[in-house]
């Protein structure tokens, strides 16, 4: 009976070992979940960053500066007052380099108008062309562009824009030293004006005529080359 009394109490202290060991083991687990939720472990692994950052020592924030209400400005006397300022409009031309693109843009809408024979916004293409021609001093190839407007223009029947292409050729032509032809385009002009009803462009041709010189002298102006040539010219130097 002893005997089997004595087995009976060891096999209730395993027993009781076992559930001991079981509940360290689950409140360990426990601890282990609580300590990893309170800091938040991610699953990229920046468990010590984010454990220094705890220990770090925070910086006071400081309280924004205040502004100051300083009207120093409104103490000046009246002698530094700009009174009675006039500013001049100052006129900047255009570049060389943005006349040429310019050239190149409207050249580009001229060859499409042609190969699709539109042929009177064709015609403003050549004249806007001419113009800009004119302000770079290439008067031949404004001349050559001036004349393909007057004859889309003429084929049109548009007889304003004639009449505007025959005033920038006579303008050209001054330039090149044919005065005896800049003169025609002139009257040409003006016939055309009063044939048409254009009245308030006579005073303008009527004013050119005038101012053109007296002495006509068909022989062009020494520095007035054509492109190619000074082109060419340039490259041989």
């Amino acid at each position: 009976m002893m005997e089997k009394s004595r087995f009976s109490i060891k096999n209730i202290t395993i027993f009781e070992k076992q559930a001991l060991l079981k509940a360290r083991i689950v409140l360990m687990r426990l601890k282990l979940i609580i300590f990893f939720c309170a800091i938040s472990l991610s699953a990229s692994a920046q468990f010590w960053q984010k454990a220094t950052q705890l220990f770090k020592k925070k910086h006071p924030i400081l309280s924004p500066i205040a502004y100051t209400n300083d009207n120093s400005i409104h103490q000046l006397s009246n002698h530094f007052k700009l009174t009675n300022l006039v500013i001049a409009p100052v006129n900047l031309n255009p570049s060389l380099y943005n006349l040429e693109c310019t050239t190149l843009a409207i050249l580009g809408m001229a060859k499409h108008n042609m190969r699709f024979r539109i042929y009177n916004l064709a015609s403003y293409n050549f004249s806007d062309l001419a113009e800009l021609y004119i302000k770079m001093a290439r008067y031949s190839e404004a001349k050559w562009y001036l004349l393909q407007s007057n004859n889309l223009s003429r084929q049109a029947n548009d007889d304003k824009h004639t009449v505007a292409n025959l005033i920038n050729l006579a303008l050209i032509k001054t330039h090149l030293g044919d005065i005896k032809s800049a003169r025609e385009d002139l009257i040409e002009a003006r016939d055309i004006s009063r044939a048409k009803g254009i009245t308030y462009r006579l005073a303008e041709i009527d004013k050119k005529i005038m101012l053109l010189p007296q002495t006509i002298d068909s022989t062009p102006k020494p520095l007035t080359k054509y492109a190619d040539a000074t082109d060419n010219k340039k490259k041989k130097l």
